[in-house]
């Protein structure tokens, strides 16, 4: 059941949701507008094998082909279409509200999860959404209808990035109510303590589920572009720092990419398909190269 707050009727929240519906669509459309099959489809009905004519068999699925050749009756099997169940997690804790405008991380992450919810649900995917910070703050159950689009998109702009990270508990949560292998994909800009994430993230491979990583950052926590006396205040707990970012930019740049190295080797090593997301980079770009390397694998 979806977490629906009396926020999710105001006027200026149902104007976001459709422009960001409207930009998903765009961006979607103009990726795939029926040029490809999409790589997420969880199953095909692709011809696998013959096996010989049994009786009771269903005469349909007789090859007549293989008889005209052999003078055998041969029976074509298929392999089993399955839709897809895709599970969106998006990381709703305050340090996503990090940025203005499209560089928004919280934006950003909105809009990839949107548009990725969109590419989905048009090969009738069922599709749900998690949204969290240190709790759920709105589920939206899976669906597979074209106008789930407009659901899930609300359930982003109902909750505003206010509260710290726990990413093991959600995770948690997520690995004993899904017990069947899906899609797990997470947008989340991952400042949580290293040694949780990745145990979390192997935990869902266990299960055997296709996990996506989106690790969302801004410019500025990647490059640190700060000069001059800083007060630097933290989004997720109360402590502040008032320095010379210059004395700081070549260790914290260290530190952050040691921390991106470090996920992306963890990652690679349980198959997970991890991916650095810049907010300067458009979605569009971010999907496509999505496409392109999940169809090539």
């Amino acid at each position: 059941m979806t977490n629906v707050s009396p926020r999710s009727f105001d006027p200026d929240v149902i104007a976001r949701v459709s422009a960001l519906e409207f930009r998903t669509r765009a961006i979607v459309e103009g990726l795939i507008s029926g040029k490809h099959r999409s790589p997420f489809r969880g199953g095909t009905a692709d011809f696998a094998q013959h096996r010989p004519y049994a009786a009771g068999d269903d005469l349909r699925l007789l090859d007549w082909k293989a008889w005209a050749k052999s003078d055998k009756l041969y029976v074509k099997e298929f392999e089993d279409e399955t839709n897809l169940r895709a599970t969106l997690l998006l990381d709703a804790s305050a340090s996503m509200n990090y940025g203005e405008g499209e560089s928004n991380k919280y934006s950003y992450a909105s809009l990839l999860a949107g548009s990725l919810s969109y590419l989905l649900l048009r090969q009738s995917d069922a599709v749900g959404l998690l949204v969290f910070d240190d709790a759920l703050r709105a589920e939206v159950p899976h669906r597979n209808q074209s106008n789930h689009l407009r659901a899930i998109l609300q359930a982003t702009h109902i909750v505003q990035p206010a509260h710290k990270l726990d990413f093991t508990k959600t995770l948690s949560q997520l690995i004993d109510r899904e017990p069947k292998r899906g899609l797990i994909v997470i947008v989340s800009d991952l400042l949580a303590e290293r040694t949780s994430v990745i145990n979390s993230l192997r935990q869902l491979r266990r299960r055997r589920h296709d996990v996506i990583v989106f690790h969302v950052l801004h410019d500025d926590e990647l490059d640190f572009p700060f000069n001059g006396p800083t007060r630097f205040e933290g989004m997720e707990s109360e402590a502040s720092l008032t320095c010379d970012p210059r004395a700081l930019r070549e260790d914290f740049v260290r530190a952050m990419q040691d921390y991106i190295d470090e996920l992306g080797r963890e990652c690679s090593r349980v198959s997970i398909d991890y991916r650095l997301c810049r907010t300067s980079k458009p979605v569009d770009s971010l999907l496509a190269e999505l496409l392109h390397e999940r169809m090539r694998g």
